[in-house]
């Protein structure tokens, strides 16, 4: 579990395709030292688990699944990533409590400065945008925030300066897709309406 409060910018190393999946090294400013192999990490909200690691990168490896259903097949040799490490008990719940399985893609459809925030409107996709509500949480990219409003299929989010500042957010331009993940008390109650 996460509560999306990103604690590293890492930077890809390293792309390899293997058999089945794809190799990623991720550089970080972590030490190494306290990463346990097998340990999970959310990469821009999506969980992969360490499979190697050295002084100032770890290796995690997608499946064909995660690659299809995320931005991270697009990830190449010096993409910027969110990253997260698994909330351990008596962390500070700064967020709100994420899975990081990503629910599916969004994408960005206008950035416009308020004050020395940005509001931020992103299109999400069928059938997810019915879980968005105004006031909630969301994860974007891994990053937790909450809703503002919702139009249809679209919804925007204010992003602070230091938000902004900390995390990839900040360089987000129109048309990039994100991976969003909605609040999981929201996915649950769907899930119970649909079997009531």
């Amino acid at each position: 579990m996460f509560t999306g409060i990103v604690t590293d910018i890492g930077r890809v190393r390293s792309v390899r395709d293997t058999n089945r999946d794809r190799r990623y090294e991720i550089e970080t400013a972590w030490d190494t030292a306290t990463i346990e192999i097998g340990a999970s990490i959310s990469h821009a909200g999506c969980c992969l688990t360490v499979t190697e690691k050295g002084e100032g990168w770890f290796a995690v490896e997608a499946s064909g699944e995660t690659l299809g259903l995320t931005k991270l097949g697009d990830w190449a040799e010096g993409s910027r990533v969110n990253l997260e490490r698994a909330a351990r008990l008596g962390d500070e719940l700064g967020g709100h409590i994420v899975s990081g399985h990503v629910d599916g893609l969004g994408q960005v459809v206008s950035i416009t400065p308020e004050g020395g925030s940005h509001r931020v409107v992103i299109a999400a996709p069928a059938p997810l945008h019915r879980f968005i509500a105004p006031k909630g949480s969301i994860t974007v990219d891994g990053v937790s925030l909450t809703v503002n409003g919702v139009h249809e299929r679209q919804f925007d989010v204010n992003i602070i300066p230091h938000t902004w500042d900390v995390t990839t957010l900040g360089a987000l331009k129109v048309g990039d897709r994100v991976n969003l993940e909605i609040d999981m008390l929201a996915r649950y109650l769907a899930r119970w309406q649909e079997t009531a």
